[in-house]
């Protein structure tokens, strides 16, 4: 079998990412603890932070804060912004400096409900007045690689101009790479499918490098459509790295052996090491419907978990699980997810 293909190392002002393959920021899942687990495997150029409130940043210990900390043996990290305005954007941005310098990253791709109705993800993508606005505060105050993440944008008629319209913000504005997640704004995952034949007709549309993200669930994935990314600057994945944290050194090392049960109590030590018990059990809730995929009856977990309400039950139940050597699957699907 061929190797996999993979993009060219991807320097950003200066910063060079070895291996362009980046973990996606993803709410309730890409704290300190996760990263730290991914970081045990390695594989990957960079992982995103989960999209933290700007207005919340200013507020968080850099040391101590598990949206903020980050360790040595993480590797490069970018951290996403949730941004709104420009009010306190200045002293989140110079907050965030000491931690920041391989990059940060304005989401203006979220369709939730409750970031649209704040400005943010989407809406601000549709606003490029306040938008434009933003970036400029921020690029005043960061002087290293500057991203954002976008989707399509509405599904009009001219979505393409729109589109175009914002590449050429970006531009001129001093963006220094961006990651396509090529749905349109309010489609679902499960329901629409990434539009990865558009991704020549992107890259042609702008000077700037382009991510490719979206519905990327493994190797075989990109081999089997190889020719719709050989333009793309790297490629972001999401859902399947908190299904398979191993995901980016089985990349390239398909033989990699895991055990998953190992993986799964490594990750409960993390999570006591940077939360909370309350709060490591919150954590572990929203991790476990993606890890229980790798098991036959991954729903039994699930349940057992979800079900629990103080830390060390969960642990408990979880490994009684765990212990009965349970069947893992053969094929994964991350619909639902």
């Amino acid at each position: 079998m061929n190797p996999v293909f993979c993009p060219a190392p991807l320097t950003l002002r200066g910063v060079r990412f070895e291996i362009p393959l980046f973990c996606a920021p993803m709410a309730g899942i890409t704290h300190s603890a996760f990263r730290r687990l991914l970081s045990d495997f390695g594989g990957y150029g960079a992982l995103f932070t989960e999209m933290l409130a700007a207005k919340m940043v200013i507020h968080e210990s850099l040391e101590s804060s598990p949206w903020l900390k980050r360790r040595p043996s993480d590797g490069k990290i970018i951290y996403q912004l949730l941004v709104v305005d420009t009010v306190n954007l200045a002293r989140c941005v110079d907050h965030l400096a000491p931690v920041a310098g391989d990059g940060i990253d304005i989401n203006l791709a979220c369709p939730a409900a409750t970031v649209q109705v704040q400005g943010g993800g989407s809406n601000l993508f549709d606003d490029p007045d306040r938008l434009r606005e933003i970036i400029r505060v921020i690029r005043q105050r960061f002087h290293g690689p500057l991203l954002v993440k976008i989707r399509l944008g509405r599904p009009t008629p001219h979505w393409r101009a729109v589109l175009r319209d914002r590449l050429r913000l970006f531009e001129d504005e001093g963006i220094d790479a961006l990651t396509m997640h090529p749905r349109f704004a309010e489609e679902s995952l499960n329901r629409f499918a990434a539009r990865h034949t558009l991704q020549a007709e992107l890259v042609a549309e702008t000077c700037l490098p382009i991510i490719a993200n979206g519905d990327i669930t493994g190797a075989d994935y990109i081999r089997d459509r190889e020719s719709l990314f050989k333009t793309s600057a790297g490629l972001m994945i999401g859902r399947m790295v908190a299904v398979r944290p191993w995901f980016f050194a089985q990349w390239h090392n398909p033989e990699l052996k895991i055990t998953v049960a190992e993986v799964w109590n490594r990750y409960c030590g993390y999570l006591s090491d940077d939360f909370a018990p309350k709060q490591a059990l919150t954590q572990l809730k929203g991790f476990t419907p993606y890890f229980a995929r790798n098991f036959v009856f991954g729903h039994t977990l699930f349940r057992a978990v979800q079900s629990a309400t103080t830390w060390p039950a969960a642990l408990d139940r979880a490994n009684q699980f765990l212990s009965s050597s349970p069947a893992l699957s053969q094929t994964l699907s991350l619909s639902g997810l």
